[in-house]
């Protein structure tokens, strides 16, 4: 919808995608990375994540990470740099005159299959 405008973009940033839940020295889930109720996010992780969100904005489309390692260093904050000093967006990532039309992928699994994993795991899981 927003692919041709040149004054607005609309970017997802998968940094989220395929995290895994920190782990401390011993292996259960590191709990500084919750909050009290232990539901929540805690202030650390809301800080990882905003770094992750940022770096994620700085990555070229097609090239963005989709993980967050979770480790506490400051020092993996992107900067902008001289030949991109902007957000990276479809247009200014190389995709405008490209094949990649977001629109008119075609879905890699039928929409029948999902329904028959949700029901085949349903009954797994109530033998």
């Amino acid at each position: 919808r927003y692919e041709e405008r040149e004054d607005f973009a609309v970017v997802m940033q998968p940094f989220f995608r395929n995290t895994l839940l920190p782990l401390d020295s011993v292996s259960p889930p590191d709990l500084s990375f919750f909050a009290a109720d232990c539901f929540h996010f805690s202030e650390r992780s809301y800080s990882e994540m905003a770094i992750a969100l940022w770096n994620n904005m700085l990555e070229p489309v097609g090239e963005k990470q989709t993980y967050n390692n979770f480790t506490h260093d400051r020092s993996k904050l992107k900067c902008p740099n001289p030949e991109k000093p902007f957000l990276s967006t479809l247009i200014n990532s190389g995709f405008r005159n490209s094949d990649l039309n977001l629109e008119k992928t075609e879905l890699l699994v039928p929409y029948w299959a999902v329904i028959v994993a949700a029901v085949a795991g349903v009954l797994a899981g109530s033998l």
